[in-house]
């Protein structure tokens, strides 16, 4: 497999963002990301002026996050050529990309935050439908702003990177329940603006870069083939449709990368046969064997079957043996801390 590393859920100029898609993937290959997807709201300005391509060694995407009118159901929505309108509800602009071939997420659902009246929560409230991909379950901006308090707010000012714990646990266990049902996939955004404000009255100073935002959370997607290079059109589209394939299919895993590279990071089963990779569903007919690997000496892996912890071991390699149906995924702690949360391998599900 390939491993391909990026950032997902961005705004531009475009939007509410501040950056020129050009710097902003300036920004992206500095930090030594594969690949980008913007997300401006409602709109895919970008990608119809032309900025969808290759900028050095950066893939640049183009998606938009779309709202209902209340300015809740935020939806992430990649391969799309259209925007919809925020006029029809979150059902239907869900359906609606799915029949445009295009691919989405449910971004930061969970929110509840009431102190902050100028940035007001924005959750996912639309459950009645099945017809998304998958669900941020890693948002750095929202959990920078939920957890935001009187008592922090310098400390998480200055240290934006340090501030960031752990996703949701409602996002997690919703997400785990979902795979009972179907495969549900999970990304993780970094929601970048790089808002600019006024100190003193006199000195403007950028909330965020960009830059500081690439060294978190990031998706690292796995795909059978190289991607290749080049400006050419079938170049790029093979490109785009790698990335988005190995997303919808779950071939991919969440990592906060500030804590370490966690490139290397690998899970997958084996039944005997065959090997299957993260998003898979395979029949329980014998034994599965999951195997392990993380790219550090020594690490806390965590095996969860529908949401619950049922194994543990510390080590940079492991193997877990199971033989009873459920959702498994991988959950690994660096030093304590939340590093890496993998897709889900369904079992006889």
């Amino acid at each position: 497999m390939f491993e391909y590393v990026g950032a997902i859920h961005m705004h531009s100029v475009f939007s509410d963002g501040s950056g020129e898609v050009p710097d902003i993937a300036k920004y992206a290959d500095e930090s030594g990301l594969d690949y980008i997807i913007l997300t401006d709201h409602n709109t895919l300005r970008a990608l119809k002026e032309g900025f969808e391509g290759w900028y050095n060694n950066t893939l640049v995407l183009v998606g938009c996050e779309i709202n209902d009118k209340e300015n809740k159901n935020h939806y992430l929505a990649f391969g799309i050529e259209e925007a919809f309108s925020t006029r029809i509800t979150a059902k239907e602009y869900v359906k609606k990309v799915k029949e445009a071939g295009g691919i989405g997420f449910l971004a930061h659902p969970h929110e509840t935050r009431t102190h902050m009246k100028e940035h007001p929560p924005y959750p996912w409230t639309e459950w009645d439908t099945d017809d998304f991909n998958g669900i941020e379950i890693w948002n750095h901006m929202s959990e920078w702003m939920e957890n935001l308090t009187e008592q922090n707010k310098y400390q998480n000012f200055v240290h934006p990177l340090k501030s960031i714990i752990k996703p949701p646990d409602e996002t997690l266990q919703v997400w785990d329940k979902l795979n009972l049902k179907r495969p549900v996939i999970g990304i993780g955004g970094v929601d970048a603006h790089a808002h600019k404000h006024n100190v003193l009255g006199f000195l403007e100073v950028e909330i965020f870069p960009y830059k500081v935002l690439f060294k978190s959370i990031r998706t690292h997607v796995l795909v059978g083939k190289e991607i290749i290079k080049g400006k050419e059109e079938n170049l790029l589209l093979e490109a785009k449709q790698k990335i988005y394939h190995a997303l919808a299919s779950g071939s991919c895993f969440v990592a906060n990368d500030y804590h370490a590279d966690s490139k290397g990071f690998r899970f997958y089963a084996s039944d005997g046969n065959k090997i299957y990779s993260m998003g898979s569903t395979i029949e329980l007919k014998n034994k599965i064997k999951f195997e392990v690997m993380v790219p550090v000496q020594k690490a806390e892996i965590k095996l969860l079957r529908n949401g619950k912890i049922i194994d543990s071991v510390e080590n940079n390699e492991c193997e877990f043996i199971v033989d009873k149906k459920g959702a498994y995924r991988i959950e690994v702690y660096l030093d304590g801390k939340a590093w890496i949360y993998s897709n889900h391998i369904r079992v006889g599900l």
